[in-house]
């Protein structure tokens, strides 16, 4: 018997290369758990119907004695992410029945790997949410407590994680939908530099913020995954070459993190959050490292900016889903009405209202007003971090949410108040900077122990570091 919750992607792969499980045997355990709890949780649109087929390819591999780290290990993927022959529907009834015609870079990567894909996993659709209830199917249930959302928009990359039905799990996070999810759920998430990571096959959100990460259970796996996707990509034109940004520590330098207090002095934050963040910050401390307080003059616009750019660049890359190339099509009396009526139905809510955000601010007489502003505030963001990293803060951190996984319903129809639990995460995809959520402690809520997430940021290229302090701060 696999005992799926101790795993680890490294023990697993320990376990396979010295044969003492199966990728197979591997694969089985999880599409055991799925069969009993993806019925309540509702985190997988699809398994996949050759899952012991892959898992039988990535035995031969390892007999064969070329297996590697990641051979024979069962990945779930997020529904915005391209597998070739595969249905990606971004959970969006416009793209319903659309199959993919090539596969993501990361996919590429993971294939030459011998990785086994579960399936693809819920979101909020076209990444487009904070919570999974955007999905036209369904709502993700949290495996924790039932009663509560996964967080989002890679809520069911993050559940997958957190019920044992995936030993990990790719995601997308543009304002944090990577490591929002992570923190509610109680699992570890990468958002990665800017670049890092190809998103050649990522259904474009926020183009200048989208970026592809990972959610594992521990620090040591998500490093393990990204450094098997990092790198250049010649189609994609934003990707860079890892090894040129890449910060390394002076050997024996004392880690200094930085703590922005001005910042978390604004009201919203739950009580809990904060104790939590205080008793984190101490733990840093008992570490050997020096906390250092620091200040970011601009860091409150963030949630501000996102919320301009991000429906602005949403709009556009929105734009060619008009049921005319692919996708879901619906006749009107003429060629205006086909795309009023194919939109309109294919369509959610929350997309349909960020389209609106995003035409309006690109629009004659607002573009100079709103768009153009807020990328001019966005570079006095990053140019603060700049700063701060340049002073000598290896890290900074912030609690990942103001508050832990909130009830399924309780915030739908308040936009305004989904918005404002991206506060934290947002600024790290503003900057263009790494960020790294890990599991910091659990409050009692309802007679269940909500999980909480403390998140580093580290300067561009600066994985290494958030890889280093998450150790440290997780004890692997």
């Amino acid at each position: 018997m696999i005992d799926l919750k101790q795993l680890s992607i490294k023990k697993a792969s320990e376990m396979l290369l010295k044969k003492e499980i199966t990728a197979k045997a591997l694969a089985e355990a999880y599409l055991a758990v799925i069969a009993v709890r993806n019925k309540n949780i509702n985190a997988y649109l699809e398994v996949y119907d050759d899952v012991l087929a892959q898992a039988e390819a990535a035995d031969k591999l390892i007999a064969s004695g070329k297996g590697g780290p990641l051979t024979g290990i069962p990945l779930a993927i997020k529904d915005n992410i391209l597998i070739k022959g595969r249905r990606a529907s971004s959970a969006s009834k416009i793209l319903e029945h659309y199959k993919a015609t090539y596969d993501a870079t990361v996919i590429t990567k993971l294939k030459a790997a011998g990785v086994v894909f579960l399936g693809r996993t819920n979101m909020d659709e076209f990444a487009m949410g904070g919570s999974t209830e955007n999905s036209a199917y369904g709502v993700t249930k949290n495996p924790i407590d039932e009663t509560r959302v996964s967080g989002g928009s890679s809520g069911g990359s993050a559940a997958v994680v957190a019920m044992d039905g995936a030993l990990a799990s790719l995601g997308s996070d543009t304002g944090g939908s990577v490591r929002q999810p992570a923190s509610f759920c109680g699992v570890v998430g990468l958002k990665p530099t800017y670049g890092a990571i190809s998103r050649h096959g990522l259904m474009a959100m926020g183009s200048s913020l989208d970026q592809i990460g990972p959610i594992t259970k521990t620090v040591g796996d998500s490093e393990l995954l990204f450094k098997a996707m990092v790198g250049k990509d010649s189609f994609d034109s934003t990707s860079g070459t890892y090894e040129m940004l890449a910060q390394k520590k002076t050997a024996g330098k004392k880690m200094v993190i930085g703590v922005p207090r001005a910042f978390m002095k604004q009201g919203g934050i739950d009580s809990a959050v904060l104790q939590n963040f205080d008793e984190s910050i101490k733990k840093l401390q008992n570490l050997g490292m020096e906390i250092r307080d620091i200040d970011l003059p601009n860091i409150g616009y963030s949630l501000a900016v996102y919320y301009i750019i991000m429906p602005a660049e949403a709009s556009t890359n929105l734009s060619r889903f008009d049921g005319v190339k692919y996708g879901l099509h619906k006749d009107g009396n003429n060629l205006l009405q086909d795309y009023q009526k194919t939109r309109g139905q294919g369509f959610g809510k929350e997309v349909r209202r960020r389209i609106l955000l995003g035409a309006y601010v690109l629009s004659s007489g607002y573009y100079d007003a709103y768009y153009n502003k807020a990328n001019v505030v966005r570079r006095l963001i990053s140019d603060d971090f700049k700063k701060v990293f340049e002073s000598g803060v290896d890290v900074v951190i912030t609690p990942t949410t103001p508050a832990p996984a909130f009830i399924i319903g309780e915030k739908v129809n308040d936009p305004v108040q989904m918005y404002l639990a991206d506060i934290f995460t947002v600024t790290a995809n503003i900057a263009g900077i790494p960020a790294l959520s890990v599991p910091s402690g659990t409050v009692a809520t309802g007679g269940k122990e909500l999980p909480l997430g403390l998140q580093f940021m580290a300067t561009h290229g600066g994985e290494d570091i958030l890889f280093s302090v998450g150790k440290l701060f997780l004890g692997e």
